[in-house]
């Protein structure tokens, strides 16, 4: 159970006459180590910091040109409290409530620590849990962890503890940066690496408004880095910058990111044939294997020859790594040999050549971020794949769940199961079908064994696309994302000869047409298939889940991966306002009787325009926010029994993992018309739309008894959301 006298939120404004008040807060008044959050409703701006000197450090805020503009702060704090455990929670904070959008972060995104410390684990993770629900019932924050954690803004977010192979290279980066002799630098390293993460970190650190040097996790190469900072901002004081990603769906992922970050902007990010715009003082280049040259490039070969023509190049030689180096005074590409997966990708001699050029600087990323085995996972795959691993040698791990099925059925089965626990679990194989679905909808691409499947119905961010649960995505969907689990499908392009111990290709079996158009050497072919075998297995950061249509690929897995066997305190109440004025400093209170935990009786209509009730001064009123009372302690953890909160009329938008009010729109016989509980929706398309798969509305509770209400799709057409929670009133 969560005790929610762990930590405490406290709520005042922010401005000098409330620093007496703030003193007398036992924790703010004796120098105690703490947590605090600076925000404005109206700007939607927040800043986020850890002290053992409060009223010095709110003073000092308070003179800052930016935060002296922000109107409420909020103390977090506990007796449990000491300088390690701030440190984690003010990183905590900091990552997911950038994640969380409620608020555009004045932090910069250096200095966030990731270290070890006693009871992190045992304690302070919980302390972190119940901190972040009373922040959602202060209306700080608006999502549940679980769904953060989950989604792109929070995997792709710029706020992250770099490891030490990480702040390396950013070191090495930025000196780069300072030599005028460098022009280019390549940052290499294998999938899951983090090179994504670094190539971000450092964008947004060269465009922050303003950089907030706090740079205890960089120990001593503090001063170093500082000096390095101060520098290129007075070489570049507001860098002509772009992040060029050429995949279509990962750039549009990446735009999705941007846009809930402070200093950086969707536009941001851009595509190759982009560049022809203007010149760029520094152009990253993620997934840079993925650039392209004149080849097998289907519809693309027009822009590709008027970008060519614009830029003065032979569109016969030159490659996108071209356009990038004559566009940008300084390049960086984050490369990965091994994950060029057609012909259409730039060559790997163009790199080398790159690489060798004395303007050149190559920095390698060793360290494993995305599979929880680690690097050792990384190695096996590759030597699984390429025959060299002694025969029996399997890979076991506590940490990671790797398994070969003998049944389709039951590795689709698993995979769901997966991502209901988990979610983000997807199916994956390599392009042995043909798409038929993509004109004929109604049809299956896939069939094992008496299985149909169908593949990706779109290339747009896939991953995280209603339905993708139910689909099998492709390396093209896929590459550069994360996921929880995969279930990878050997198809019948890539088979295993028993008599040479050889994988071998089947080319007729292969179905991706510019993958394949123009190769000549079977070698050459081979190596590609490889890759995208390679790359799709180490997306799974839990796990990778195994089947291969081949027999005898099947069972010379089996040889190396183990075979699947069947089966709180209250805060204090805003001063009363004395003259209520209609959508100005109050609301309309709906006497619903809500219910949070077992549905009461079904209610009434009430008159909905007489009663009004008054609202804090830091929330912004419009006539979308109405109040009403929530009974019952399904949602103890956020919102007390018998407390008023205020909601947001449900206008539309996603609504996954964050707190509603649901009605009942039918008699659903025993319980009431109205709840709050945490959305989680599953959705699946049909011919004629998006349909619920199913909903389910949790309940966030100190007491376990309470279990989440799941309903159908039919059962789902009797209910409808007609209000969003912002935060607790009373």
């Amino acid at each position: 159970m969560t005790d929610p006298h762990l930590v405490e939120v406290n709520r005042y404004p922010f401005s000098k006459k409330a620093l007496a008040d703030i003193r007398d807060n036992a924790y703010a008044g004796t120098n105690w180590p703490l947590v605090y959050i600076l925000s404005d409703g109206g700007s939607k701006q927040a800043y986020i910091g850890e002290t053992t000197d409060t009223l010095t450090r709110l003073s000092t805020h308070l003179k800052h040109d930016e935060k002296q503009l922000l109107t409420t702060v909020h103390l977090i704090s506990s007796e449990r409290f000491n300088k390690s455990a701030t440190l984690d929670i003010e990183s905590g904070l900091i990552k997911y409530m950038a994640a969380d959008g409620a608020f555009s972060l004045l932090n910069g995104n250096l200095g966030l620590v990731d270290h070890n410390y006693y009871q992190k684990d045992e304690l302070y993770a919980r302390v972190f849990r119940v901190a972040w629900d009373k922040l959602r019932a202060e209306g700080v924050a608006r999502h549940s962890l679980e769904s953060i954690d989950n989604s792109d803004v929070f995997k792709y977010s710029p706020y992250k503890s770099l490891s030490r192979d990480q702040r390396q290279s950013l070191l090495g980066l930025l000196y780069a940066l300072l030599d005028e002799r460098v022009e280019n630098l390549v940052v290499e390293g294998g999938a899951g690496t983090g090179k994504s993460v670094l190539a971000i970190f450092l964008f947004k650190l060269l465009n922050a408004k303003e950089i907030e040097l706090n740079l205890r996790s960089f120990s001593d190469e503090e001063k170093e880095l500082e000096g390095l900072l101060e520098k290129l901002r007075e070489i570049y004081p507001q860098p002509k910058m772009a992040l060029v990603v050429p995949m279509t769906s990962f750039r549009n992922t990446l735009k999705k990111a941007f846009r809930n970050v402070s200093g950086l902007k969707a536009d941001m990010v851009i595509s190759p044939s982009e560049l022809v715009k203007q010149n760029y003082d520094i152009v990253l280049v993620d997934e840079s294997h993925r650039l392209r040259k004149r080849t097998n490039l289907g519809a693309y070969f027009g822009a590709f020859d008027k970008a060519c023509a614009a830029l003065g190049l032979d569109k016969h030689v030159c490659s996108e790594l071209d356009w990038v180096c004559k566009q940008s005074a300084k390049a960086i590409f984050f490369y990965d040999e091994n994950q060029s997966i057609k012909p259409s990708d730039a060559n790997a001699t163009d790199f080398a050549r790159l690489k060798a050029a004395s303007s050149t600087q190559v920095q390698t990323l060793s360290s494993q971020f995305r599979v929880r085995a680690g690097q050792p996972f990384v190695k096996f795959v590759d030597d699984l794949l390429n025959v060299r691993l002694q025969t029996g040698k399997r890979f076991r791990s506590g940490h990671y769940e790797f398994k070969l099925f003998d049944s389709i059925e039951e590795m689709v089965r698993a995979v769901r199961e997966k991502n209901d626990q988990f979610g983000l679990s997807r199916m994956i194989a390599g392009y042995a079908w043909p798409w038929i679905s993509k004109t004929k909808t109604s049809e299956y691409d896939i069939e094992i064994d008496g299985v149909q499947l169908r593949w990706n119905r779109t290339n747009t961010d896939w991953i995280n696309a209603s339905g993708a649960d139910s689909e099998v995505g492709c390396i093209h969907t896929t590459q550069g994302y994360d996921l929880n689990y995969t279930g990878i499908i050997f198809g019948n392009e890539i088979r295993y000869d028993k008599a040479s111990d050889t994988i071998i290709i089947d080319k007729e079996n292969y179905f991706d047409r510019n993958g394949k158009q123009g190769i000549q050497d079977p070698q050459a072919l081979k190596q590609y298939i490889l890759n995208i075998y390679k790359t799709i297995m180490l997306r799974g950061i839990r796990g990778t889940f195994v089947y291969a249509c081949d027999e005898s690929l099947r069972e010379y897995l089996k040889q190396h991966i183990p075979v699947q066997t069947h089966p709180a305190q209250d805060a204090e109440s805003p001063a009363s306002i004395v003259k209520l004025v209609p959508h100005v400093n109050a609301v309309p209170f709906y006497d619903l009787e809500v219910a949070a935990g077992d549905f009461g009786d079904l209610q009434d209509q009430p008159d909905y325009e007489k009663e009004w009730i008054a609202v804090p001064e830091h929330v912004r009123v419009s006539k979308t926010l109405f109040a009403c009372r929530v009974i019952g302690e399904s949602m103890n953890r956020i919102i007390p029994n018998g407390a008023t909160c205020l909601f947001r009329m449900a206008l539309g938008g996603t609504r996954n993992g964050k707190i509603v009010l649901v009605e009942c729109t039918e008699d659903a016989g025993p319980g009431s018309r109205y709840t709050v509980k945490d959305y989680e929706s599953v959705k699946i398309q049909h011919e004629d739309g998006w349909h619920h798969k199913m909903i389910r509305l949790n309940p966030r509770s100190n007491d376990e008894t309470f279990e989440p209400l799941e309903l159908t799709e039919d059962q789902a057409l009797q209910y409808r959301v007609v209000g969003e929670f912002v935060q607790v009133l009373d």
